[in-house]
């Protein structure tokens, strides 16, 4: 039966990371490794406290499974004994993992899973939140990218995505308003966002207010974040959006993101697959099920000043797989 082993970690950023909701210079993570004797499972998890959790509680909440994992609870079971968010992610992840090198497969490749192995991601790289000036100052560093995520809040908002567009003329653009827009702003700027050339805005209003985008006719693809967590929110968002950002962290792991990813396509909903600020080892397991998804924003480990062992290799916006000893 697995040993567990929980611990916390900080990661330095190269950068600040700025949404509307703050900044950060530091990623902190905790890191789960379940190890039988022969193979050890990884899973790394970001707590998050726009969702509650802190670091000592998710460690807390972890803790409080070891007698059980230890006496052998399966990763189905785990599935009812924590709830959805980041501690059951870390230690789901972990058994993923565990059980790939059990096999002795790729975990793409585990029976019964028929899911295509993530090659060739093409993943958005984020542009934080600043001046419309210095947005298109990143914008110009980042003209390369073949696809660009822009920050932004309820302020200067065209003069932004005009700003990036000038930096990057031929890049994809994506936006996050990350909860700080208002349905009238959004009525008001949609159609010179589709103009722009922006593909995708993602959670332009509060969650749990934002009903009101029932009557929106917009030329700009909606998708949830704050709004989405697990396969029960999906019948009220099928009406409001056009697509769900599946994040294990708010999911609880692979296994619910993988659910949540069966239940949208069957709402006839798209999917995007995001990320917390995290290394390499919390993008792997996303990888999963973003080979499923229109869009992929897995750049956390961009952000990283330096990045973990075996880390993920990103090669102009592409996505290589999963170093083995990375994960999976």
């Amino acid at each position: 039966m697995p040993k567990l082993t929980v611990t916390s970690e900080v990661w330095p950023l190269r950068t600040a990371f700025k949404i509307s909701r703050g900044a950060k210079t530091q990623a902190e993570v905790v890191v789960v490794t379940l190890d039988d004797g022969e193979f050890s499972g990884r899973g790394e998890c970001v707590p998050y406290a726009r969702y509650g959790e802190s670091i000592d509680q998710v460690i807390a909440d972890i803790k409080a499974q070891a007698d059980a994992l230890e006496r052998g609870m399966t990763r189905a079971e785990l599935q009812n004994a924590m709830k959805a968010g980041a501690a059951r992610n870390a230690v789901d992840c972990a058994y993923w993992d565990l059980e790939a090198k059990r096999f002795g497969r790729r975990v793409w490749d585990l029976p019964g899973l028929e899911t295509p192995a993530p090659e060739g991601l093409v993943t958005a790289e984020t542009l934080s939140l600043d001046t419309p000036d210095a947005m298109r100052e990143a914008a110009k560093k980042a003209a390369s990218a073949p696809l660009l995520k822009l920050k932004l809040n309820g302020e200067n908002v065209l003069e932004s995505v005009r700003a990036v567009r000038e930096g990057a003329p031929t890049s994809r653009l994506i936006v996050d308003a990350n909860e700080a827009w208002s349905i009238e702003l959004l009525r008001d700027i949609g159609a010179e966002l589709d103009a722009l050339g922006v593909e995708m805005i993602e959670q332009p209003l509060p969650a749990g207010s934002d009903d009101g985008l029932v009557d929106i006719d917009c030329p700009v693809l909606l998708c949830a974040d704050e709004s989405v967590h697990t396969v029960a929110d999906i019948p009220r968002l099928a009406r409001l959006y056009d697509m769900i950002n599946i994040k294990i962290d708010k999911t609880g792991g692979l296994t619910g993101a993988l659910e949540l990813a069966d239940a949208a396509l069957e709402a006839g909903m798209q999917l995007m697959v995001g990320c917390m600020v995290g290394t390499s080892l919390a993008m792997a397991p996303a990888m999963v099920v973003a080979a499923k998804a229109r869009i992929v924003d897995l750049d956390g480990p961009l952000w990283m000043a330096k990045d973990r062992e075996n880390g993920i290799e990103f090669t102009k916006g592409v996505m290589a797989l999963p170093d083995v000893n990375l994960w999976g």
